[in-house]
């Protein structure tokens, strides 16, 4: 083909139609942009909280790690006279609270060093004092050493006082000057001070080593013999195990960025149909000069190709906008709280913008298909008489039957490296198969219609049977956009209640305290268990519940599990249990674990659990239960249990129930009096957490608002441009139907009532393919993702509301699209053929 015709045909096309084409440009923009803007929010924000991560561990050949509690460091001794190890570096690691100028409680990072070990392994933790005459400020234990975050949090300058907790006390430090390391905020300390001023005497939370050149790690490994709790571990674990920390958030949110660009695709079939259908003339007379039918349809793939790759370099500079405004506002987190205390910039790489100017531009082209098609199978001798295409007859039901089935299939598969892949796969098989079977719903449902006796009612239920095959152009748009409507809708619904009675469960007290926000300050922010008794004594409150979180462990290269030990008197009625809980058996420890251990460890029910409490303890599975709270798993163990197994008596959390009459205000204030610092204590009341945990809950799922909105909007925009396209092609037909006495508005409700038949059909399959799409989304995609399940909670009143209003918002389109049609003068319509 001429590549100056084809130029010159693209270009009349598009300047006699911008507003068209724009629109289908701009939904190819969006898309791209949303998944673009996810896509470069979660790489910046994962690269830069990785690098955070090396600047604070350093870069070792070799880590020996510890629980929280740490290890013996007499293991160092064993590890440092190897002839395998060049240089090891002992390490204290914690998190606790620090006193800003303004009095407010900074959480940071506390790292204790030998000054005289740690460069060879981690440089950026090195002290740069800021007095020059103190060479060896370093080993002084009074002085301590912060990076830029730290020193903007706290407002601490050099040679001021920095307060930080341990317990119920504040250690006093002053402020020596500065590290490199970047990320979170955090100060370096020597480690002997480290040890005996927060509770480490006699140990070690890591040692990073440096080997000799040729040196056998798994020997090295194996002659050590580890204690129970220690684990060597490899550079890059660390990074790793933040990166499956929020794998499976960061790929289901890319996931349902690309939905607008799936119905995007939708948008650019309707636009397409529309522009083919009003060029038929034109092809048809290209085709009777030699334009072939494969020619036809590659100028009409070709015109996908551009608007497309158009689109999508619209939506990575959009997207890259996003981004940068996105990591301003929101710090890289997006909700999800795993990349806490960093703000990255973006980091721009030729991949993942050559990917997704791939996908816009394929979206594109996979709408264009069928148009193509449609120009492909052309008759230029019908075209040119304005008579249409010939009649095709209405594609069988067995593909689309073969892609339900299949979907139902791919719903049972497993994960695919721990996510959904095959969850995903199953919806798209699900949508396209429900699109495939529109026309055959039709025929169903309307070969059960009585005949009216009414001609017109007649004769746009005849047409409407006939002409079925043209309801899956028609519809698409809309029963795709409906169903994943109705999926999130019903997905979002069940998870919120899911959540509102899993608080109910968890939130039985009048009030509730916490020494420390997250469990990695909650080893030094804790409260004795003096400070218990005296609260319960505090007049205004009538019971105490005391609970030790800390965390465990458990796997290399896996994230954290939440340890929470409190009174479980009745299981059945402290936890949203799942399923029936076994009773203890005498001298055993028993323990509840939440669903995420079962995937993750296989903590069955009566199986038994390995802990690295102790230096080990073996725990019986009494029951499983819900936690929407943590999704990589948590333990509830007995208060007096843990106690008697680790000999640790400190509290993190108090549940309060008040006496009748008491005021919230005035026992909050008299619990702060007990203690030295009143800010050691964060309050809130019941219906404060509810409201605010549902108040995260909404704002985490607003992006499904917009989706929905978008959908809707594109498959009324579609059917539109569908109707639009058939109105086109049959101009010939209204003009003799007008010569036949039909008015104007005969032809458009015969137009509106044909739409009718079609959009019932259209909103059948999309509700029915919408519960399917829930379900696989409520008991598929969750569990596999995150680790936790719900029932599924159907809201048939909003569901109705929506399908009745995309019914009536169709009808009233088509009817609006048949307006040009039925305006035309007939004889002007039908003159042609004189």
């Amino acid at each position: 083909m001429n590549r100056h015709l084809l130029a010159s045909l693209l270009w009349r096309e598009w300047r006699h139609h911008p507003w068209r084409h724009g629109v289908a440009l701009l939904a190819v923009a969006l898309g791209v942009a949303l998944a673009y803007s996810v896509h470069l929010i979660n790489s910046s924000a994962l690269s830069e909280f990785s690098a955070a991560v090396r600047a604070a561990n350093g870069e070792p050949d070799l880590t020996i790690r510890g629980q929280r509690e740490g290890f013996d460091d007499a293991l160092y001794e064993r590890v440092a006279i190897d002839a395998a190890v060049d240089v090891a570096s002992p390490v204290v690691e914690f998190d606790t609270y620090a006193a800003a100028a303004d009095g407010r409680r900074i959480a940071l990072r506390v790292v204790g060093i030998d000054v005289l070990r740690i460069a060879p392994v981690a440089a950026t933790l090195l002290p740069r004092p800021a007095d020059d005459t103190r060479a060896m400020a370093g080993l002084d234990p009074r002085l301590v050493f912060l990076n830029a975050a730290a020193r903007a949090q706290t407002g601490a300058a050099d040679g001021s006082v920095l307060m930080l907790q341990s317990g119920l006390e504040q250690r006093r430090f002053e402020v020596a000057g500065s590290v490199a390391a970047g990320g979170q905020a955090m100060l370096v300390m020597d480690v002997a001070a480290a040890q005996t001023g927060f509770g480490y005497d006699g140990r070690l939370t890591r040692i990073d080593l440096r080997l000799a050149p040729g040196a056998d790690r798994a020997a090295l490994v194996a002659r050590l013999a580890l204690p129970a709790g220690v684990e060597a571990v490899a550079p890059g674990e660390a990074e790793q195990r933040i990166s499956n920390l929020s794998r499976a958030y960061r790929v289901n949110l890319t996931v349902l960025a690309l939905v607008a660009l799936f119905v995007g695709a939708f948008l650019v079939f309707s636009v397409v149909s529309l522009s083919v259908a009003q060029r038929t003339p034109s092809f048809a007379l290209l085709g009777v000069l030699g334009l072939t039918a494969r020619e036809r349809r590659a100028i009409v793939l070709v015109e996908c190709a551009a608007l497309g790759a158009a689109g999508s370099l619209i939506g990575l500079a959009l997207g890259a906008a996003m981004a940068v405004l996105a990591l301003r506002w929101m710090a890289g987190d997006l909700g999800g709280g795993y990349f806490p205390g960093i703000t990255p910039t973006v980091s721009f790489g030729p991949v993942g913008a050559l990917l997704f100017l791939a996908l816009g531009t394929a979206s594109a082209l996979i709408g264009g298909w069928w148009p193509a098609k449609q120009a492909e199978r052309l008759s230029p001798a019908m075209a040119l008489k304005g008579l249409g295409t010939p009649q095709q007859p209405a594609p069988p039901a067995a593909p689309g039957l073969a892609l339900l089935a299949l979907g139902a299939g791919l719903a049972f598969a497993p994960p695919v490296f721990g996510l959904p892949l095959a969850a995903y796969a199953a919806v798209a098989a699900l949508l396209f198969g429900g699109v495939a079977l529109v026309p055959a719903v039709v025929h169903a449902l309307l070969a059960g219609v009585a005949a009216p006796r009414s001609a017109l009612p007649l004769l746009a239920l005849q047409r409407a049977r006939f002409q079925r095959a043209t309801a899956t152009a028609a519809v698409s748009g809309v029963v795709a956009s409906l169903a994943l409507s109705v999926a999130l809708t019903v997905m979002v619904a069940s998870f919120r209640d899911g959540v509102s009675h899993w608080l109910d469960s968890m939130l039985p007290a009048d009030l509730y305290a916490r020494s420390a926000a997250t469990s990695g300050t909650a080893d030094q922010a804790w409260l004795p268990p003096a400070f218990v008794q005296a609260a319960a004594g505090v007049p205004g409150v009538q019971r105490v519940q005391a609970t030790r979180q800390r965390t465990l462990q458990m796997a290399e290269g896996r994230p954290a599990v939440a340890l929470m030990a409190r009174p479980v008197a009745d299981a059945a009625a402290a936890l949203p249990l799942v399923g029936s809980a076994l009773p203890p058996r005498p001298g055993e420890t028993g323990v509840w674990v939440s669903e995420a251990m079962v995937d993750l460890y296989g903590a069955q029910v009566g199986a038994t659990l390995e802990l690295p409490l102790a230096g080990g303890t073996t725990v019986r599975v009494l029951g499983v239960w819900r936690d929407y709270a943590r999704q990589f798993g948590s333990i509830v163990m007995d208060a007096a249990d843990y106690r008697r197994i680790t000999g640790d008596e400190r509290i993190n959390d108090l549940a309060l129930w008040l006496a009748p009459g008491a005021e919230l205000a005035a026992v909050q204030t008299r619990l702060r009096a007990l203690l030295p610092d009143a800010a050691m204590l964060e309050f809130a009341a019941t219906g404060e957490l509810r409201v605010l945990s549902l108040r995260i809950f909404d704002r985490s799922f607003a992006v499904t608002y917009y989706l929905q909105a978008v959908a809707i909007a594109i498959g009324l925009v579609g059917i539109a441009a569908s109707l639009s396209a058939q109105v086109l092609a049959r101009r010939k037909e209204f003009g003799l139907l007008a010569h036949l006495g039909l008015t104007r508005g005969q032809v458009i409700v015969l137009v509106a009532g044909e739409a009718a038949a079609w959009l019932a059909a259209g909103v059948l399959v999309g509700l029915a393919l919408g519960l399917a799409v829930s379900a696989v989304l409520v008991f598929v995609v969750n569990p596999q993702s995150f680790h936790w399940t719900m029932d599924i909670v159907v809201p048939a009143g909003r569901l109705a509301a929506l399908a009745a209003a995309v019914l009536a918002a169709g009808v009233a389109t088509a009817a609006f699209s048949a307006r040009s049609a039925a305006g035309r003068s007939a004889v002007l319509s039908v003159k042609e053929d004189w």
